[in-house]
């Protein structure tokens, strides 16, 4: 078999494999506009809007996992995919009668087809990073929420080729106001290498996230945010719209969260993806913040 027609063949199987993709994500995405006038009587009360509204709040005292698959297309002169699948627990701690920690983890495993026509693939785990947000317990007398702390960057990626072999540290802060079914605010961090591999480029990032969302009676939420990070060290910006749609549930005694949703690329580094799909699963338990 000659390269020429290897070459097809693994463009077929590549294309047979977003296939599949699509198809998953569509169907779930189908059956998810099916699902929410029913599941959302089963979850109904005031508790499940209280999570709703919760959920929506990334400083808020509520334990969750949540598990979000991304999908990013046409990398690259070969069009290739790139599937990063983010474990997110949230985890908040009560310090005193009026301040809360909430530690937020992202530890992102990512399989990705090479840009490259002929090149490898990678999968495995990329870095790890991890947001420690000091926030009051009360808003403030205007209604405001906030957080802030550091956040670090831990070089867990177990592929050399998905991680910046590099250790960082920065601030963080969020400010969100909560009202009438409404959630806007934005999020942001800083990030700089302080050691790590002497041959690797150091890191010198900020990441931005704006964010709107509503939340009807049915606990079914709308959220537009761009997840945008700018390279100082490129002068280089990745920013996403992402749209998103999610819907609260309750399944036996496990409340969750699924959500599906789209991006386009606005601005992203030569040869970066120019849209996307996401399927969120978020496990949910309501209960009061631990004592550390």
């Amino acid at each position: 078999m000659n390269i020429t027609s290897t070459t097809r063949i693994r463009k077929l199987l590549g294309a047979a494999a977003n296939a599949v993709r699509l198809q998953v994500v569509v169907g779930a995405f189908a059956a998810f506009l099916l699902i929410p006038p029913v599941m959302a009587e089963s979850a109904g009360g005031d508790s499940q809007a209280e999570l709703a509204k919760k959920l929506a709040n990334p400083t808020a005292a509520l334990i969750s996992v949540p598990l979000q698959s991304n999908w990013d297309y046409n990398i690259g002169p070969a069009e290739a995919t790139r599937y990063t699948l983010n474990v997110q627990p949230v985890v908040p701690f009560s310090l005193n009668e009026k301040w809360n920690l909430i530690v937020r983890t992202i530890v992102p495993y990512i399989d990705t087809e090479s840009p490259i026509p002929g090149g490898p693939s990678h999968s495995g785990l990329s870095d790890t990073l991890q947001s420690f947000f000091f926030s009051p317990k009360e808003p403030t007398s205007h209604g405001w929420i906030w957080g802030a702390g550091p956040v670090f960057l831990w070089p867990t990626a177990t592929d050399s080729v998905l991680g910046t072999e590099k250790w960082g540290v920065g601030p963080t802060a969020v400010v969100l106001k909560q009202s009438h079914g409404w959630t806007y605010g934005v999020l942001a961090n800083h990030v700089w290498s302080y050691a790590g591999d002497d041959t690797r480029a150091h890191v010198n990032a900020s990441y931005v996230l704006p964010f709107i969302s509503y939340t009807t009676h049915t606990h079914t939420t709308l959220q537009l945010n761009s997840e945008s990070t700018y390279d100082w060290s490129k002068s280089q910006w990745s920013a996403p719209l992402n749209l998103n749609l999610s819907q609260l549930l309750k399944i036996r005694r496990q409340i969750i969260s699924v959500g599906v949703g789209v991006r386009h690329w606005m601005e992203v580094p030569q040869g970066g993806p120019d849209w996307g799909m996401r399927f969120t699963v978020t496990l949910l338990f309501p209960k009061n913040a631990k004592k550390p």
